[in-house]
């Protein structure tokens, strides 16, 4: 339980009870799926164990708990295929040579803002998406959700619509004494950090629940049309 802060250990025990309850073990071992490489990657890249919080938990699974107690196992499948490829995105494009971009503008910008793609972070996303997809298929599920494509495809669109987000309407704080900008609203740096653009209630744990429930979205919606 290093990866997860006390609150992200209560949280992480909700969404599992959640999916355990509506899909069974079948639904644990995706949520697993999405768990564990994901936290490995995270430590791999920042050299550092991830420490959860219960926001960052509900953020990334909280969608796919509804879905579960719902009994819709390609909404679920498709929120952990959103949250996994934003996570490979993230952490496999840290390893980009290039800086990222500004999905609305092409901009170049640093590393870390919310917004910026690289095309070896958008094969992550592709590849995080994928093993969800393979897991939901592996698992003996398929017939009762959307096949592998449509997963990949929701998982990809969610984590699109996360940078998307992140780049437009999420909260960016700038201090007034240095102009350095932040992304934390009770961020201090020479003074309070003030709102230069965005939603003030939009953080980055809420742009990660809006890419979930875009995720779990699409797969309903796909296995709809493919059934």
């Amino acid at each position: 339980m290093s990866w997860l802060a006390p609150g992200g250990v209560a949280a992480a025990l909700a969404v599992g009870a959640a999916v355990l309850w509506g899909l069974s073990w079948p639904g644990v071992a995706l949520l697993f799926a999405f768990f564990v490489p994901g936290s490995l990657l995270t430590w791999v890249a920042e050299r550092r164990a991830p420490r959860r919080t219960a926001r960052q938990v509900a953020a990334n699974g909280g969608v796919a708990a509804v879905a579960a107690l719902l009994g819709s196992w390609g909404g679920a499948a498709g929120a952990l295929a959103a949250a996994a490829a934003d996570t490979w995105a993230t952490e496999i494009g840290s390893f980009s040579p290039w800086p990222p971009r500004l999905i609305t503008s092409g901009t170049r910008v640093t590393r870390g803002v919310s917004g910026g793609i690289t095309v070896l972070g958008t094969l992550g996303a592709f590849v995080g998406a994928g093993v969800m997809a393979l897991m939901a298929t592996w698992i003996g599920r398929r017939a009762a959700g959307p096949g592998s494509a449509a997963l990949v495809g929701a998982g990809v669109l969610g984590m699109l619509v996360d940078s998307l987000l992140g780049a437009t309407v999420q909260g960016k704080y700038e201090c007034p004494g240095c102009s350095a900008q932040f992304e934390q609203r009770d961020a201090v740096c020479h003074e309070p950090v003030r709102l230069i653009r965005g939603w003030r209630w939009l953080d980055n744990d809420g742009v990660n629940l809006a890419a979930t429930l875009v995720g779990a979205g699409a797969a309903v919606l796909g296995s709809r049309l493919w059934s």
